[in-house]
């Protein structure tokens, strides 16, 4: 059987969307078939609302405990000036003030990788920012898109979520906040526009 490239997209948004799990009062999250087809009877009824949040990704690659590593790359990624084919994966830690002490939140977890061959030094992210505190407690955002390094305003679209983020859409601007050349450690400060239910 043959199946086109709609079928495969509408069938993979399926089951992403039918393995989106259900968050309780008590903050756990349900797992159960009857609460998500409950919560997907009742989402006819529900209005879609706007969440805006805003925290600090701390990236360090250098650092005595990296959270970011390099796991593979090119045999002519060194010689690259934009270090095309350097794929890294990271779990950095999301804090509500800039300063490494400040509250996590949550971690930013996904891989990153060099995908500009020219002189405009761009990777592409394919992440999930896990929220671990607070009422998103238990819940999700994927992030898909383009991070041109040495743009001012990285926008990257939010591709879907789970939990309290269920069928998510809506965009992430980074900015970097503070950067250090020689240890390559960064924070990024993020601001994120999400439509919900």
């Amino acid at each position: 059987m043959k199946i086109k490239t709609t079928q495969l997209i509408a069938i993979l948004w399926w089951v992403v969307a039918m393995t989106a799990l259900p968050i309780l009062a008590h903050g756990s999250i349900d797992q159960s078939p009857e609460a998500v087809k409950k919560w997907f009877k009742e989402l006819r009824h529900a209005k879609e609302k706007l969440t805006e949040l805003h925290f600090y990704v701390h990236d360090r690659v250098t650092a005595e405990s990296p959270t970011s590593v390099l796991v593979a790359q090119a045999n002519a990624t060194s010689k690259s000036p934009t270090m095309f084919g350097a794929t890294y994966v990271f779990d950095d830690p999301m804090t509500l003030g800039p300063e490494p002490s400040s509250l996590i939140i949550g971690h930013a977890q996904g891989i990153s990788s060099s995908a500009s061959k020219e002189d405009d030094a761009s990777q592409i992210v394919i992440m999930n920012l896990v929220f671990n505190d607070g009422k998103f407690n238990g819940s999700t955002l994927s992030v898909l898109g383009d991070y041109p390094f040495f743009q001012k305003y990285k926008e990257m679209p939010i591709a879907g979520g789970s939990g309290a983020f269920r069928l998510a859409r809506g965009l992430v601007t980074a900015i970097i906040y503070a950067y250090n050349d020689t240890t390559q450690n960064e924070i990024i400060n993020f601001h994120v526009l999400v439509l919900h239910y």
